[in-house]
This record gives structure tokens, C-alpha cells and sequence, in this order.
């Protein structure tokens, strides 16, 4: 018989345990919910609500049992429903009658809403250290490849000459920028919902910041209605973890494209390609590919859940019991991507020739011949204009704005001098641009020392 099935004339039908189940999914939620107990029956002999000795049997049958399901002694039962059910069914099995306090005081809703919080942490620690390990990789190739000149690309139409450092750095950005709403995701959720009970807390005196002390939060939920309905913790996670991702596939659509004949900008390692079954000169950027696609699975299960919340009233609703298939899901998809993207990133041969010439072929200088004529007098759209027909002649003529004459030069305008060459040469090009944030070799130097010292500060954060 269930653990709630007094008011009950007859067991549930097997078509209903089944769909009411959800021990499939939840049971990776063990840990949590035995930490939680433990907690929460330390607070109940605190408070005199239940006798110190019969806490103590209890704590040391959840330990006992968390021993044996992490070594894989323990089977767990769909007909006990969930987790929460589960573990209190086998510690009544192995210690008796006495495992039947540990329930008191709280609610299977305040219960379920520790432990999604409790994990939310716990893998929002693991996620940020990978991240941070990305960037880590992100910072020292940029440090590498501090002078290798590249394309910069507007519209996928080459632009104006950069480097791959100042490339990188820009990923570096958007992952520092993810790096701040986990954080943010990590405050909104490091809320203690224990004690708020099914919706209205209890009689029992119970001591909530004791246990919030005792598993680590910063505060307790305020509102017993809202600690045990809120989801927005998990909808702030994964919006967190949609935006990392569309940044990862952001860079897995570069990296694509880089490592296509046509660019062959990079060159992908065998261990992080793939080949084709039919045409043996393929070599497919597949770990890109998958983590470009695996984003779409990420929105899904943010859309997904913003839907599920969308019209629950007050309090708890079974619907809720939706939100942690989306979220471990979510997790373990950033989980598995991050390493091999960031191994797969550390094994690339950056062809350094390519980008240069790719540079020097399109036209990337204009942009700074026209300054030059700017610095010479002229107003820029002026400027503009001269530079405009002289692309055009270098088109019909297939030549660059390098191999222009001077005397062509001179003839669409007398103000162009010798010193046009060095101008609009593609490292001048480059290093001039030294206002902060630009490409310049010294600009860049100065965005990677930033970098590391939030590497640094950040790292030492995580570790204490």
C-alpha cells in the first residue's frame, strides 16, 4: 500500500502508477533528498518534535542508504512514484516504524522543491567550472595567436582586417557573460523552500534557517504559497543555459565554415572529426554540427516549461512535476558539450597563411585608405567617394589597393602620396586601431590580462 493510501478504498490502477511515476527521472535527485532529510530531522530533534535518539536512527539510516544506492545495491520501486516516496518506503524497510517521523513537519511539495534546488546548485558549480576552463582555453590561444591576422566579417562579407585573438576575445565576452547568469541563476535559487510544508508551513515549531545553515542557503523563502509553486529558478537557468548554447553554436557555425575548403582557416583534429561512409575524402566537422543542433533541444525545454507555468494557479500542481525533465536534460546537454567543444577548440590547427591572405584579398584596407584621406583633409564621405571608384577600378583590374599604382592613385585624387602603402598595409591596418577594445596587438594584450585576472579571481571563487 502507498505511504498515502488511507483515504484510499483500492490501489491505483497500473496504467495510473505508471503515468503518476516520475521515480524514472527523479531518482538522480537521491543525493538531494537524503541530504535534505537528514537536515530536516536534525532540526525536528532540535525543536524536541521528535526524540533526539530516534533522529540519530534515522540519520544514520539515510547515510546507510545513500552508501548502498552510490555503490548500486538499491532498486527503486515505480509503484513508490518518486524519489521522495522511495527513500522513505526502504528506510522504513531497514530501521522500522521510527523512519515514519522523518516526514514530519513537511510536505512531499516542500520536499521536492529542496531537492530541485539543492541539484540546480550542485550543477550550476559543475557548469561554471567547465565554462571557465572554456575560457581558460580561449584566453591562451588568443595569447598565441596574438598577431595572426584575420578577416573580420560584416553580413559574412569580409570587412575590415582583425586578428583571431581579438576573434576569440569576443567569445570570451559572451561566455563571461554566461558566466554572470549562472551566478545570478545560482542567487535566485539559493533560497531555503523547506518549512513552507504543502502551502501554509505547519504547527510544528520548526526552526527553518537551522536546516537553511545546515545545507548551505542564504536565506529562506519568505511565502509558503510561493516556496513551494517557484519555478522561476529553473526558468532563469535554463534561459542561462539557451544563451550559452546559442553562443557555442554561434562558434560552431564559424567553426564549420572555417574549417570548409573554401575558408580553410582551421584545421579540425582527427580525434574531434568524422568521416563519410561513402566519399573517403571527407572530414566532417561533426562536434560542431551536434553542438549547433543540440541548442535547438535546449530552447525547446525552456519554451517547454515556460509553458507548463504559464497558467498554474496557486500553489502546487502535478504539472510542476514536468520542470525536471526539462532542466536535467538541459544540464547534461551543456555538460556534454562543453568539454569536447573546449578539447576540440584546443586541438585546432589555426592556418595563419589562409587568414592572412583572406584579408589581403578583399578589400579589407578601404575602410582605412579613406581615413587616410581623412588625416590628409578630406571629409570623410568625400573620402568615401574617392575610395569607392578605386575599389571599382581595382575590380575591373584584379588587382588590390596594394598593387595600385601611384600614379592611379594620384589620378582620382593629387592628395595620395607615397605613405598610402604604408596606411592602408594590413598590420598598420590593425595596430592603429588601439582605442580600447579594438584589435590593436596592445589592445588585445590588455582585454587577455583582464581576462586572466578573471579567470584567476574566479577560479579561487569556485574552489573556496
Amino acid at each position: 500500500m502507498k505511504l498515502w493510501g488511507g483515504r484510499f478504498a483500492k490501489e491505483t490502477n497500473t496504467l495510473t502508477d505508471h503515468f503518476n511515476s516520475s521515480i524514472s527521472f527523479d531518482a538522480r535527485l537521491y543525493k538531494q533528498d537524503i541530504l535534505g532529510s537528514i537536515a530536516h530531522v536534525s532540526m525536528l530533534a532540535k525543536q524536541s518534535i521528535i526524540p533526539l535518539k530516534d533522529s540519530e536512527l534515522i540519520k544514520e539510516g539515510l547515510l546507510d542508504l545513500l552508501a548502498d544506492i552510490e555503490q548500486g545495491n538499491v532498486l527503486f520501486d515505480e509503484k513508490m512514484e518518486d524519489i521522495h516516496m522511495n527513500i522513505e518506503a526502504l528506510l522504513i524497510k531497514r530501521i522500522g516504524d521510527v523512519a515514519k517521523k522523518m516526514h514530519t513537519g513537511r510536505s512531499r511539495n516542500d520536499q521536492v522543491a529542496l531537492d530541485v534546488r539543492l541539484y540546480v546548485l550542485d550543477e550550476i558549480n559543475e557548469m561554471k567550472a567547465m565554462l571557465l576552463s572554456l575560457m581558460n582555453t580561449l584566453a591562451q590561444l588568443s595569447e598565441k595567436h596574438i598577431s595572426v591576422i584575420m578577416p573580420g566579417y560584416t553580413h559574412l562579407q569580409r570587412a575590415q582586417p582583425i586578428t583571431f585573438a581579438h576573434h576569440l576575445m569576443a567569445y570570451f565576452e559572451m561566455l563571461k557573460r554566461d558566466f554572470a547568469r549562472l551566478n545570478f541563476t545560482y542567487t535566485m535559487t539559493n533560497s531555503l523552500p523547506l518549512g513552507s510544508g504543502a502551502l501554509a508551513t505547519t504547527t510544528y515549531p520548526l526552526d527553518r534557517d537551522f536546516v537553511a545553515a545546515e545545507l548551505g542557503f542564504d536565506s529562506v523563502c519568505e511565502n509558503s504559497l510561493d516556496g513551494v509553486s517557484d519555478r522561476d529558478f529553473c526558468l532563469d537557468l535554463l534561459y542561462s543555459l539557451s544563451t550559452l548554447m546559442m553562443h557555442l553554436s554561434r562558434f560552431s557555425e564559424e567553426i564549420i565554415l572555417w574549417s570548409s575548403h573554401e575558408f580553410h582557416f582551421i584545421e579540425l583534429d582527427d580525434a574531434y572529426s568524422t568521416g563519410s561512409s561513402i566519399m573517403p575524402q571527407k572530414k566532417n566537422p561533426d562536434i560542431a554540427e551536434l553542438v549547433r543542433g543540440k541548442s535547438g533541444r535546449v530552447y525547446g525545454n525552456l519554451i517547454s516549461l515556460l509553458t507548463t507555468m504559464k497558467g498554474l494557479p496557486l500553489a502546487y500542481n502535478k504539472d510542476m512535476q514536468e520542470d525536471k525533465e526539462r532542466i536535467f536534460d538541459s544540464i547534461d546537454t551543456l555538460k556534454m558539450c562543453l568539454p569536447i567543444f573546449n578539447e576540440m577548440l584546443k586541438t585546432a590547427t589555426i592556418c595563419e597563411k589562409n587568414m592572412y591572405q583572406a584579408a589581403a584579398g578583399g578589400f579589407t584596407n578601404a575602410t582605412d585608405a579613406a581615413d587616410y584621406l581623412v588625416k590628409k583633409g578630406l571629409a570623410f564621405r568625400d573620402a568615401h567617394e574617392v575610395i569607392g571608384k578605386l575599389v571599382l577600378y581595382c575590380l575591373n583590374e584584379k588587382i588590390s589597393l596594394e598593387e595600385l599604382p601611384l600614379d592611379v592613385y594620384q589620378s582620382i585624387h593629387p592628395i595620395f602620396d607615397t605613405d598610402i602603402y604604408e596606411a592602408i598595409s594590413l598590420a598598420t591596418c590593425v595596430n592603429e586601431r588601439k582605442v580600447k577594445g579594438g584589435p590593436s596587438t596592445s589592445a588585445v594584450l590588455a582585454h587577455i590580462d583582464h581576462a586572466k585576472a578573471f579567470l584567476t579571481d574566479n577560479q579561487l571563487t569556485s574552489s573556496i
